[in-house]
């Protein structure tokens, strides 16, 4: 990782707006975007096309440290390839979401996919999504952001993107299961999802994406970093 190249950080549980915000970010800086829930989520939907059990940890390393990915731009729209198979919306299930938790959860399989996340640090500058972004994978980032919300809220806008999806889902049911992950996610042994020492907590639970937008910008200008934007 070059120190001149620029790194903010966004970490958080899921459902705080971290994707969205980061994608957000990334396009008005023009830097690179890293969503590394992906390659957990990649990492347990090929675990799932080539039988190896969530709980066979070595496999599942093995698996993570040669895994064939690619995310290309088609016509505009981001895609998700594995084995040259798009799986961009396979993997954003919250059956995914689960299986890509407890792989997650495998000191094997955070140790394989850690270069490969650190590889996506590239001139002009680097959006990280992630939960341990901040306190392990760019320890040195000048910028690090945690957003939280609520797990009634997050929960509200997952039932709201489902249904807007067409998807019939228990508003109740996906409370429990974003609680389980919350609990799974910060109570792992390896890299647990909290802030960083030095991080900026903001709950986005009462503020709208424009808002939380506009505030990593003028956290960006305020740390110099606002190049570009």
């Amino acid at each position: 990782m070059a120190a001149d190249i620029p790194i903010l950080t966004i970490d958080g549980p899921g459902g705080a707006g971290k994707g969205t915000i980061s994608s957000l970010i990334a396009e008005r800086t023009g830097w690179h975007l890293l969503d590394s829930g992906a390659l957990y989520r990649l990492t347990a939907h090929a675990a799932l096309k080539h039988a190896i059990a969530l709980d066979n940890e070595a496999s599942l390393a093995q698996l993570a440290a040669r895994l064939d990915v690619a995310f290309p731009v088609t016509d505009g729209q981001p895609q998700t390839l594995l084995e040259g198979e798009d799986v961009s919306r396979a993997i954003r299930t919250e059956q995914a979401g689960e299986r890509a938790s407890r792989v997650a959860a495998l000191p094997s399989v955070r140790q394989a996919l850690l270069q490969r996340q650190r590889d996506f640090c590239q001139a002009p500058g680097l959006v990280a999504d992630g939960r341990d972004m901040g306190t392990v994978v760019f320890t040195e980032a000048p910028l690090k952001i945690f957003l939280t919300a609520s797990a009634d809220e997050r929960a509200r806008r997952r039932h709201l993107q489902l249904q807007e999806a067409g998807v019939d889902a228990s508003l109740s049911s996906l409370l429990k299961e974003i609680q389980a992950r919350d609990a799974r996610d910060t109570q792992r042994s390896v890299a647990p999802l909290k802030p960083a020492d030095d991080a900026i907590v903001l709950d986005t639970t009462r503020l709208s994406i424009p808002e939380v937008v506009d505030r990593l910008t003028e956290l960006l200008a305020q740390r110099g970093m606002s190049s570009g934007i």
